[in-house]
């Protein structure tokens, strides 16, 4: 398994790289057809998708959930996040790099299982591993394929890392990127101030108003909404009133009603300066996921204790839809999307020695 992690990491894969995310999928690929999969390849415009069917024996079928990319940038393994195999101060054998714990090695734990499970001949349920290559931007080109999947399962596994105890996440918040775009006149600033708009003036007060619909949300929901204002661009010159400004925003939400009503309350808002316009994009939406019981009966099957978790990903699509979901099926470790991030050798083997266990049953999660 270690072997294997180390081929996957030192194929660099940041999100959006298309030539990086072909090779992952020219390396995974293989390896799935090996277990007896047939393979699809579904190429996007942010890099490749891929979809492996292996028909089943038992009643049931399971779709195991992860992607091929990570935050680090190709070069990474050579300045701050290297390759490293060390042991922990409590002497436990541990593993860092560039997308080692999130989340190759979940990859990797799905190969396990499968090679396991094809090499002894074991009856199983029917399986589909679904390998998105966007996961990290918010799965714009996957979403849809992953809908389309999960509709299809009984129970769907993600393998994103788990809790800091290595227990598994069931319920998610919901997620989501706003760009609010303005668009003003251009003029001098000194010689025709008239005849200009200021984009950046009329940004500010938007982002002002959008504070408010947050507040007025958090008066009504205490803890409902988590808002970051992400990024602002815009103008550049102090002589030239600006024509164009815009802002990002992150979002999170506890519950789908303030999720609702928020966005549509940001969506509705409109420029108030003659000649100013005002466009809401939503970037990316990853629904909220509230924990069911089928959840809770899933992670007991796996053995693994459950609790709902504050990070979004594309298990949200999968929990909403109300689809039997857990999540954090990856090692335990730590320092996702951070230069210590690192997995635990011991928790490595140990999920798939669970997820192989579980794949030897047919999937039975109603009460």
């Amino acid at each position: 398994m270690v072997a294997r992690l180390r081929e996957l990491v030192f194929i660099e894969s940041p999100s959006g790289n298309r030539e990086a995310s072909s090779a992952m999928a020219d390396t995974l690929e293989p390896t799935l057809s090996a277990v007896g999969a047939s393979v699809e390849r579904v190429v996007s415009d942010n890099g490749t998708h891929l979809v492996a069917y292996i028909p089943g024996e038992l009643a049931g079928t399971v779709l195991l959930l992860g992607h091929s990319d990570t935050v680090w940038d190709i070069g990474s393994l050579d300045g701050a996040v290297p390759w490293r195999e060390f042991s922990t101060p409590g002497g436990e054998p541990a593993i860092a790099g560039p997308g080692v714990f999130d989340m190759k090695s979940g990859l990797v734990i799905i190969e396990t299982a499968l090679a396991r499970l094809h090499a002894s001949r074991t009856p199983h349920p029917s399986i589909t591993v679904l390998i998105t290559c966007d996961e990290e931007i918010g799965s714009p080109t996957s979403t849809d394929l992953v809908r389309t999947e999960a509709t299809k399962a009984d129970a769907v596994i993600g393998f994103e890392s788990p809790h800091p105890d290595g227990s598994l996440k069931v319920g998610r918040k919901g997620s989501t990127r706003l760009r609010l775009a303005v668009t003003g006149r251009e003029a001098h600033a000194a010689l025709d101030p008239d005849k200009g708009t200021n984009a950046i003036d009329e940004l500010v007060d938007q982002l002002v108003h959008a504070r408010t619909v947050i507040d007025d949300e958090l008066t009504r929901r205490p803890g409902s909404v988590l808002y970051n204002l992400g990024g602002i661009d815009g103008g550049g010159r102090a002589n030239v009133i600006p024509g164009a400004a815009s802002a990002l925003l992150g979002l999170r939400f506890t519950d789908s009603d303030t999720e609702r009503e928020v966005i549509a309350r940001l969506s509705a808002l409109s420029a108030t300066r003659p000649g100013a316009a005002m466009t809401t994009t939503v970037l990316s939406q990853r629904p909220v996921w509230q924990a069911s019981a089928a959840d809770m009966r899933l992670a007991a099957a796996l053995g693994i204790s459950a609790s709902p978790a504050a990070g979004a990903a594309d298990t949200n699509t999968t929990g909403a839809l109300g689809i039997a979901t857990v999540d954090g099926m990856g090692p335990a470790g730590g320092g996702a999307h951070a230069a210590s991030e690192h997995l635990l050798v011991s928790s490595f083997a140990d999920r798939a020695d669970k997820l192989s266990a579980f794949l030897s049953s047919p999937v039975q999660l109603h009460a």
